[in-house]
């Protein structure tokens, strides 16, 4: 489905999550691991665990998971897991239909995550309200809805969740379950770029670019290109290697066009290799070797919400 990618968001397996936190021990098991000392958190962390506490127990699946202190375990991240996400922990929940839903440890299963989704999604967790309503849109673990699907990404997109509202811009882009609408796709889009998600800024280029929902604008599109093109969104920098090359919104730069289909191609992006090719018959060998460095220099930013 062009144009309408997952957007799987670090806090998957990640501690964005909403984890309740009580005084005295716990607390300072849970403080020692943001802090770095592992073993330290283990210790603590794994009494509450065996006791039956929720939250020690999805720290614990966490370490598990990712190799915090102890070696990468995913039948033991499974099992905290699981005895959290039955006491009703919504993070855990998130993260055990994750786990089903990519063969981590366990059979592959969409039914399962699913089921693990729903019951993280109805406790108001954005990032479980956007897997949900990814797997209606593809039709995963339940019948294709994509009623259900913007549903989802509504309710998560409200709550402010950058990925949500991408996926609700390209829903409205591509007029998937709502009449095609442009004017409120870029609002969603802008919502999520400006909170620094890059398929929004890609795609919010794209719109500037083609005069969808906006007066049609190539600076405003080379601005959002480069802010994604800058944070590794491989079609955002072919983009813009285009306007470097046909001068569009931007100076004419051949050196700056080789530097972002170089950096696409690497990513596998089909036309930025072919456009790599084309530049560099217009190139000099001083401006090819000077491109060729600023890519070997190149470093991603990170977005604001990293």
């Amino acid at each position: 489905m062009p144009g309408l990618k997952r957007i799987l968001l670090a806090s998957i397996l990640s501690l964005n999550c909403i984890v309740p936190i009580a005084a005295g021990p716990l607390e300072d098991g849970i403080a020692a691991f943001r802090g770095g000392d592992y073993a330290t958190a283990i210790q603590l962390l794994r009494q509450f665990a065996e006791r039956g506490n929720p939250s020690a127990q999805f720290y614990l699946g966490f370490m598990y998971a990712n190799a915090r202190g102890v070696p990468k375990n995913y039948a033991e991240a499974l099992k905290w897991y699981r005895l959290a996400a039955d006491q009703g922990l919504a993070s855990a929940q998130h993260n055990l239909g994750f786990m089903y839903a990519n063969a981590w440890g366990v059979e592959q299963d969409h039914v399962e995550a699913v089921k693990w989704y729903r019951l993280a999604s109805n406790q108001g967790l954005s990032g479980a309200q956007i897997e949900l309503g990814y797997d209606y849109l593809q039709g995963r673990g339940v019948p294709r809805n994509y009623g259900e699907a913007l549903k989802w990404f509504r309710l998560a997109a409200d709550r402010g969740n950058a990925g949500a509202q991408t996926n609700l811009g390209n829903m409205y882009a591509q007029g998937l379950g709502v009449p095609q609408d442009y004017v409120e796709a870029v609002k969603w889009y802008r919502l999520a770029a400006d909170q620094g998600n890059a398929g929004a800024r890609k795609n919010l280029g794209d719109r500037y670019r083609n005069g969808q929902g906006v007066a049609k604008d190539d600076v405003e599109a080379a601005k959002w290109w480069q802010l994604a093109a800058e944070q590794g969104h491989a079609g955002a920098q072919n983009n813009l290697g285009t306007l470097y090359a046909e001068g569009q919104g931007v100076t004419q730069d051949n050196v700056s066009a080789y530097l972002w289909f170089s950096l696409a191609a690497a990513q596998g992006d089909k036309g930025a290799i072919n456009n790599l090719d084309r530049v560099a018959r217009h190139m000099s060998q001083a401006q090819i070797l000077e491109a060729k460095k600023l890519v070997s220099e190149w470093q991603p930013k990170k977005s604001q919400t990293d």
